[in-house]
């Protein structure tokens, strides 16, 4: 039997990358990512490599059934040099986190896009809809558009295996939200990228793009940007029950402010401003229970006596998750040496 192999990777676009994809047909495939060989792409075609050296490889790291083709997969993959070294556009390759302590929990907002009236669903041609407000976990035609679309993700999602925990529509006519779980920072990062593409691939039947401009009506309209706050946790985190512990970790995190905002995504400037439950993006605080935060302390946290996780707050949600979770773990190890 022939089996189809869809290899996903990430482009060399600044500065957001996209998501590019290829089929590869192969005979009597197990399923197992070991049985996936490496494969060769035209890096020029992709802003990765120059066209008198343009072949750059496409490494295998986590694979599911793709719920949307007849004997297919999903295949991961991490963009390597011709020599066999980690391109420059390679997220993945910098997380620190080996053994799999951290667990994150990203919740990734977003904008349906009609992509004949470039505006979102919900809004009409040369207008706005009401005021936000009733949309955050609205139902009714007024209030929830493009649904159907949001509901067969979920269940892409669901049959490839992903570990999502959940959607919601958002604060605006047209945004929603979803959100993946996984033990590594690794894992985690992967589900996304996976859950992005399904999204991606859906929208298409539906004639929807998916923006993931952290502020795509504009920073100064009076409607919420998208982030994909960023929830992480890390075995001291989740045992010892020291509210110290949270605090130096907070306290660390203010100390390196250009480290996080340098890969929490594009134009997160317009997002970050203060208003709309966020904090300006040259200042940083935390507080328990603060949406308004740079970085929230779940109030379970404190209630289950200082054991549990913090949320990021500033990511957006164009930010490559792979970079996110190396910059949260690089911090944390440090506030915790």
């Amino acid at each position: 039997m022939k089996t189809k192999l869809e290899y996903i990777w990430l482009d060399g676009y600044r500065p957001t990358q996209t998501l590019r994809s290829k089929t590869m047909v192969r005979e009597n495939f197990s399923g197992k990512l070991e049985e996936c060989p490496m494969w060769v792409f035209d890096g020029s075609s992709t802003e990765q490599a120059e066209g008198g050296s343009s072949d750059c490889l496409l490494k295998p790291v986590f694979i599911v059934p793709d719920p949307a083709r007849k004997n297919a997969y999903l295949v991961m993959t991490e963009v390597l040099n011709a020599d066999g070294t980690p391109h420059e556009s390679n997220g993945r390759a910098t997380i620190d986190d080996h053994d799999d302590e951290f667990w994150f929990g990203f919740e990734q907002e977003y904008f349906l896009w009609d992509i004949d009236h470039n505006l979102p669903p919900g809004f009409p041609p040369g207008g706005y809809p009401g005021p936000q407000g009733p949309y955050y976990c609205g139902v009714g035609a007024r209030r929830a558009y493009g649904r159907d679309l949001v509901e067969e993700h979920l269940d892409l999602c669901i049959e490839a295996g992903l570990n999502i925990e959940g959607i919601n529509s958002e604060v605006a006519a047209g945004q929603w939200e979803f959100q993946i779980f996984a033990k590594g920072a690794a894992r985690a990062g992967d589900e996304i990228w996976i859950a992005r593409y399904l999204l991606e691939r859906a929208g298409e039947k539906y004639g929807l793009a998916i923006n993931w401009h952290p502020k795509p009506l504009g920073r100064d309209m009076d409607w919420n940007g998208s982030g994909m706050h960023a929830n992480f946790s890390n075995k001291a985190m989740r045992e010892v029950g020291d509210e110290n512990i949270f605090i130096k970790i907070c306290e660390n995190f203010g100390k390196h402010i250009e480290r996080h905002i340098s890969v929490y995504g594009a134009h997160n400037d317009q997002r970050l401003t203060g208003l709309h439950e966020t904090q300006s993006i040259d200042k940083f605080s935390y507080g328990v229970s603060d949406r308004g935060a740079s970085i929230r302390i779940p109030v379970s946290t404190k209630v289950d006596g200082w054991k549990g996780r913090l949320e990021d707050r500033r990511t957006s949600s164009n930010a490559d998750p792979y970079k996110v979770a190396a910059a949260i773990i690089k911090t944390t190890k440090e506030a915790l040496a």
